[in-house]
């Protein structure tokens, strides 16, 4: 096979700098990522015939595998190249190379990883209609053949066997099991018009990371429902996005249904096309995150073809979307993804999508921002953050309702504050001189120190988004309903009543739960509560809180409990 040089025209690079691209730039990048699994599948192949000891198990030897699934390339080009393509088979090459070079770990036999193999070649021999005859892994009770389905299969060993796969005329068992018969689990699919997925709950390596136990659903009625739904919403508000998404997505990965407001999904760049979702609360809310994850997948295949950022350096960075503290390269996806949740709920209609789209062209603006000056980013990388912000700042302006935008901008300052709260570290110096200026200082305004301090990772005791959650079910359920107020805190996970007091408007009652949980010892989460309530009262204080609580938090701890807290955020100048 000739080597392939990929080029992307001007028109279409430019507007995937943008965050836009429609089917002709998706199919550029999905060229991209042929040539990105063939070689991961080539280094697998030359990983595994350099480590002479990599064992067999009850398999046959991996010589086997890839001369089935050459033959079967050789009869049917198209259908198996479409096979190499899947994104569960890029997940497992991956994973495998790693496992053979000692750089991920695993439960599972190295057998079992790279003898997976003969799984794909099953598959691929299946597609080409060849007679053949081969052992593929059992894992967990389940022999899975990627892209087609799977079948119970009883085997002595424990989680790990083997079974034949043989096939004559067409006639295809998994061990005991007919293909297509009772006992044999097919893959589904997700049908719009337009576009179909695959609905993968059984692949092995369909999770995006390490293998995991076959999970079939009993029905797949709603997901169906809702995909078809969602799907309509995307074609009537952005056709585009609709087209290149249906000419670069490949398979759902259903995962069970999370809280309500808190949705769960994943991509991955070992595994273009694939989504993994928990199970929607609704359409919308399912046509946004196959959005957000398709941006993933666009940015991803972009750097495999460009260089966004140089590797290495500690660096971390604000993710407003995240707990935790992002290197450059999470935020740089983080951003991707984000810009284009952004322009979906700008195309939205509701007090809901108001909100969230206030909210994430604030939040990814302020992400933007944050990176700009990343000494690592290429010049590329530079005119991909000016790109977005460019677009953000134009839409910065554009009005939202009151309500919306006031919850929007609680939400976005709570979570900011909460995250410096819990992640950086001022300055041990600077804390000290200020405990010792608070307690000489009389009247004299103290000042904040010009250094931000460390970014130091640290595990936050819930959600950063417990009170966003709280606005999101306030602002679509209980408006001016009391009996929802009364089980509001017991719905949200994390959510206590100083919450619902403060993001319901009564300030005074969350001021003083916040001030009563500051005085009993460091509480990160209580320190921008307390500022959210004192900027809710016009309390002057309220400032600093939200922009350095880390550090009014820290004084505070050198002082001692005893000192009024309010008292001391208002002694600081900004």
């Amino acid at each position: 096979m000739e080597a392939q040089q990929h080029r992307l025209r001007r028109t279409d690079y430019c507007r995937l700098l943008r965050g836009e691209g429609g089917p002709d730039a998706v199919a550029l990048l999905s060229a991209g990522e042929r040539s990105w699994r063939l070689l991961l599948l080539r280094a697998l192949a030359d990983a595994t015939d350099a480590a002479a000891d990599t064992p067999n198990g009850p398999l046959p030897a991996l010589r086997d595998g890839w001369r089935l699934l050459t033959r079967a390339w050789g009869t049917a080009p198209v259908e198996v190249e479409r096979l190499l393509l899947y994104p569960a088979v890029g997940t497992w090459a991956a994973h495998a190379l790693r496992r053979v070079r000692g750089t991920a770990p695993g439960d599972s036999p190295l057998w079992a990883e790279t003898g997976h193999l003969h799984a794909v070649a099953a598959s691929a021999a299946v597609l080409a209609g060849l007679d053949f005859r081969i052992s593929v892994p059992v894992r967990d009770g389940w022999a899975v053949l990627p892209g087609l389905g799977g079948a119970r299969v009883e085997a002595t060993g424990g989680r790990w066997a083997a079974t034949e796969v043989v096939a004559v005329a067409g006639d295809v068992r998994v061990g005991p099991v007919r293909m297509g018969a009772d006992g044999w689990h097919g893959l589904r699919e997700l049908r719009a018009e337009g576009c179909t997925l695959v609905l993968d709950d059984i692949d092995p390596y369909r999770g995006l990371r390490g293998p995991q136990v076959p999970e079939p659903l009993g029905t797949a009625d709603r997901w169906a429902g809702l995909f078809a739904e969602a799907w309509r919403l995307l074609v009537r508000d952005d056709p585009e996005t609709a087209q290149a998404a249906a000419a670069g997505l490949r398979s759902v990965v259903p995962r069970p249904r999370s809280e309500r407001y808190r949705p769960h999904s994943a991509s991955s760049g070992d595994a273009f096309g694939a989504v993994v979702a928990s199970e929607p609360d609704d359409a919308e809310q399912f046509a946004c995150t196959l959005v957000h994850e398709f941006q993933h997948h666009k940015l991803g295949a972009f750097m495999h073809l460009f260089t966004l950022y140089e590797d290495g350096g500690p660096e971390r960075f604000y993710a407003p979307w995240r707990d935790d503290p992002r290197p450059l390269g999470g935020l740089l996806q983080g951003v991707y993804a984000f810009f284009g949740v952004t322009r979906f709920w700008r195309r939205r209609h509701g007090e809901l999508a108001q909100f969230e789209y206030a909210l994430w062209r604030e939040q990814t603006l302020t992400a933007l921002h944050g990176i700009r000056a990343a000494h690592r980013l290429t010049p590329l990388g530079r005119d991909l953050v000016d790109e977005l912000t460019r677009c953000l700042a134009a839409w910065r302006d554009e009005p939202v309702g009151a309500r919306a935008r006031d919850a929007a901008a609680l939400a976005a300052a709570d979570h900011r504050a909460t995250w410096r709260a819990y992640h950086v570290q001022p300055p041990a110096d600077a804390v000290a001189r200020a405990a010792r200026s608070y307690c000489t200082a009389g009247s004299t305004p103290l000042v904040l120190p010009s250094a931000d301090g460390a970014i130091v990772p640290a595990k936050s005791r819930r959600g950063l988004d417990t009170r966003a959650v709280l606005l999101r079910r306030l602002l679509v359920d209980g408006a001016d309903d009391s009996a929802w107020q009364g089980t509001a805190v017991g719905a949200v996970e994390g959510a206590r009543t100083e919450d619902l007091a403060l993001v319901t408007g009564d300030h005074d009652a969350a001021r003083a739960c916040f001030t009563d949980r500051v005085l009993r010892g460091p509480d990160p989460d209580a320190w921008s509560g307390l500022g959210l309530a004192l900027r809710a009262q016009g309390h002057p204080a309220a400032d600093v809180l939200l922009r350095r609580p880390e550090f009014v938090m820290a004084v505070h701890a050198e002082l001692g409990r005893d000192v009024d807290p309010v008292r001391l955020a208002a002694a600081f100048r900004c």
